[in-house]
């Protein structure tokens, strides 16, 4: 790492609240009808970003739908106690998935180096079913940082811990300059 990087990193805020939505129709189903279920990928996150000494302001299970994640999304961003979210899920090719397609008009500038590396990273675990992988990140008018990444715990694991909680601060102090 540049000394550059270095030292913008410790100058970056240390301890972040997180918002975790996960988007899955079918676990939101199950919630609404009160019947058991697992939530593997939004477990892991929580614990991967309590590990990392960070909050979860909140963590809520969607279903795939344009409105409710907007609406979700958008409160987090207006919310003062916020600093990151992270949208799990959705982000596939099927005609359901639309979490990418939903926050990416809330950012204002997005990493494209998010995805490109994300892939990379994917690609050395996984091979060629990388290709499929949509991943997002940006950030909002309100120094917020959102990241869209893939349902699967493998790679919530892999994204996690290569990239959003080494990252997140560092974005954040960036975001947040005038």
């Amino acid at each position: 790492m540049s000394d550059y990087s270095s030292k913008h990193k410790t100058e970056a805020p240390k301890k972040l609240n997180f918002v975790v939505i996960v988007s899955s129709s079918s676990r939101y189903q199950k919630l609404k009808a009160r019947e058991a279920f697992t939530d593997p990928s939004g477990d892991l996150i929580v614990e991967l970003v309590q590990n990392a000494g960070h909050g979860v302001a909140s963590r809520e299970i969607l279903p795939d739908d344009r409105v409710l994640l907007g609406k979700h999304v958008g409160d987090a961003i207006g919310s003062e106690d916020v600093d990151a979210i992270i949208v799990c899920g959705g982000t596939g090719v099927s005609l359901t998935d639309v979490t990418i397609e939903t926050v990416r008009p809330m950012l204002i500038k997005t990493l494209p180096g998010f995805g490109e590396l994300f892939r990379k990273l994917s690609y050395d675990e996984i091979g060629s079913a990388a290709i499929m992988t949509r991943a997002l990140a940006g950030v909002t008018d309100q120094g917020k940082v959102v990241f869209c990444i893939p349902g699967s715990p493998q790679a919530v694991k892999l994204v996690m811990t290569k990239l959003i909680l080494p990252e997140t601060g560092h974005i954040l102090k960036h975001a947040r300059e005038a």
